[in-house]
């Protein structure tokens, strides 16, 4: 049974072969493609929100031939305290697939054991493996191979984002830095357990040069509200602008993840001068989403 539930410890020939099967679904799209979810049920249980993430799947399942249920943990008996692994072994008899968006990556890992379905990590607040394979295969289609390249991530360096980063940096073996503050730089234990040429700094400016891509996420991720003015100040020096993109490659790509907030993370500039490549991202979690499914079912 294959799940998709982190990129830790994924190996690269797995991700390899769900970005290379992604260029041809993107380009079949609606022109006979293949129906390997025909007739199956597929549940979304979401205890976060999502705007992308539940589009480009309920989407993507349908695209793909099947049928699709959106459940809101709060409207299920997991909102009144009953345990995932209960909810699991309910519903791995009932529906053919899940993918699950939730806070605790311990709810992911252990709905895949116990539900014995095909399960996928829409988001943890571990692992966002579905954007970051999306994003390198955003970032090949427009450049060619990440390998060797130079990916820089920008901000909150120990989210789930750039800890999907991480794990993909060591298995498809490209340069990462991270430039943030000291304490939204990843663990050591997370880098030791990784490996691959991953470099973190407080330094922005010698992050960025001559960088193939530069990335920035939210800086108060969903659940950190309550953090939203120290992570703001902490964080103000680490925004995407023009004047740190000169310092990158002519021809470097911007992303964002979304939602951006203008002004923080990114200026208005930056974001509208690469929103063509922003909006391909957000396009291509579709394309990416159906691969991974379709690797799942084979």
């Amino acid at each position: 049974m294959k799940h998709l539930l982190k990129l830790e410890g994924m190996p690269g020939a797995a991700m390899r072969e769900i970005l290379d099967s992604t260029s041809a679904i993107k380009a079949k799209r609606g022109a006979g493609e293949a129906k390997p979810l025909d007739a199956q049920t597929w549940a979304m249980i979401f205890t976060k929100s999502s705007t992308r993430t539940r589009v480009s799947f309920e989407v993507g399942i349908r695209e793909l031939g099947g049928s699709v249920m959106f459940l809101n943990a709060n409207d299920m008996q997991l909102g009144r305290g009953e345990p995932i692994k209960d909810t699991a072994r309910v519903l791995g008899r009932m529906v053919h697939g899940a993918v699950i968006r939730t806070y605790a990556q311990t709810d992911v890992e252990e709905f895949a054991a116990l539900s014995n379905i095909p399960t996928i990590n829409a988001l943890t607040d571990d692992e966002h493996p579905c954007q970051i394979l999306t994003d390198i295969f955003t970032f090949e289609e427009a450049r060619g191979p990440i390998q060797g390249g130079v990916v820089t991530y920008v901000g909150d360096g120990a989210c789930n984002v750039p800890l999907s980063w991480v794990h993909a940096a060591a298995a498809l073996d490209f340069e990462l830095r991270i430039a943030a503050p000291k304490e939204f730089q990843p663990s050591a234990e997370t880098l030791a357990k990784a490996g691959g040429n991953i470099v973190c700094t407080e330094d922005i400016q010698a992050a960025v040069d001559q960088a193939d891509m530069v990335y920035t996420d939210v800086w108060v991720s969903m659940g950190m509200e309550a953090e939203a003015e120290d992570r703001l100040a902490k964080l103000a020096g680490y925004q995407i602008n023009a004047e740190l993109m000169r310092l990158a490659k002519p021809d470097a790509l911007v992303m964002h993840c979304l939602p951006a907030y203008r002004g923080k993370e990114i200026d208005e500039d930056t974001f509208e001068a690469h929103a063509n490549t922003i909006f391909t991202q957000a396009e291509n979690r579709l394309h990416t989403q159906k691969a991974i499914m379709t690797w799942l079912a084979g």
